[in-house]
């Protein structure tokens, strides 16, 4: 807490030195302490993205507090925007925020997709084997890839349940863990799993799409996101993605053209959407190619970028 309120002294001191124009802030802490401050400074332009709210997992007080500073932060700010059109519709409809005062840049997201990065056209096939090489991945197996925080909210439990399934249907399918481990827990659920001789675990990794090469399909069973931007990033790629069904992907994935999207928490319907595309390869090379087609066209970082310039130009006439 006290290091909170010295951030807070600090960022009032800050914004009425450099008079800024536009504040923009991001993530939860930051947001409302930017909002404060701004509010306080007076500062004529204040912005606030919302990318996802911890709270929709908690219950009681917590949950109620960590909401209602959602509300402060709306409220203080000139204006917000989600990442998504999915998570604007839950926050006015849980009457965190008035209508007025939310939403969406283009389609979605924070700040798009570095394409020349996140592109195949980057790895040879060479390169590409000398990657699976490296993971003890035969050239000829499916990978099914995992990318983000190991935690139980990403989950990672319906994930492992749902890959052993996945194995007794589509053989020679490997799971591919690319982030950190934030629950230690996990680590025994990992090294105990029936089917760890087929899981590959990475850690965090500042190269993801190094693994996206070399991948088949992307997995995404979280409980929560605000959008879902490594979905984005794996499109780019031409990577179809299967995952939950919550506000947030339901923008990041097209049902049934990008992906699938399958019910939270339902590890059997998310091992039945895998091993239907592993077992059709046709149908998965199709949601590859309009994949990368919406995330060149809709999700583009200099797309994203040019949009967000114009909203500031907007704020400023």
């Amino acid at each position: 807490m006290a290091k909170d309120l010295l951030s807070l002294f600090r960022l009032i001191v800050l914004f009425r030195r450099e008079k800024f124009d536009i504040v923009h802030s991001t993530t939860p802490k930051a947001g409302l302490l930017c909002a404060i401050a701004g509010w306080v400074a007076r500062t004529p332009v204040r912005l606030h993205t919302y990318t996802g709210q911890p709270w929709v997992t908690m219950t009681g007080l917590k949950r109620r507090i960590l909401k209602a500073c959602d509300t402060l932060t709306s409220y203080l700010n000139t204006h917000n925007y989600t990442d998504s059109k999915s998570q604007r519709d839950f926050l006015v409809g849980s009457g965190v925020i008035r209508s007025e005062k939310l939403s969406v840049i283009g389609e979605g997201s924070l700040a798009g997709v570095d394409t020349k990065r996140f592109s195949i056209g980057r790895y040879t096939d060479a390169e590409r084997l000398v990657i699976r090489n490296e993971l003890a991945i035969p050239p000829e197996a499916n990978v099914l890839l995992f990318v983000g925080r190991v935690t139980p909210e990403k989950g990672i439990h319906e994930l492992l349940g749902a890959f052993e399934k996945v194995l007794q249907s589509v053989a020679n399918t490997y799971l591919l863990i690319v982030g950190p481990l934030e629950d230690e827990r996990l680590s025994g659920v990992l090294k105990t799993s029936k089917s760890r001789a087929f899981i590959r675990i990475v850690g965090f990794s500042n190269e993801p799409e190094k693994y996206m090469a070399v991948s088949d399909l992307l997995c995404l069973p979280s409980y929560r996101e605000g959008f879902g931007t490594v979905v984005i990033e794996a499109a780019a790629m031409g990577i179809p993605t299967v995952g939950s069904d919550i506000y947030g992907l339901s923008d990041a994935i097209v049902d049934g053209e990008t992906g699938l999207l399958v019910p939270v928490m339902d590890e059997e319907r998310l091992a039945q959407a895998v091993i239907s595309l592993l077992n059709d390869k046709a149908r998965l090379g199709v949601m590859s190619v309009q994949a990368k087609q919406r995330a060149q066209a809709q999700f583009d970082s200099l797309v994203c970028s040019k949009l967000l310039i114009q909203k500031y130009e907007s704020f400023l006439k």
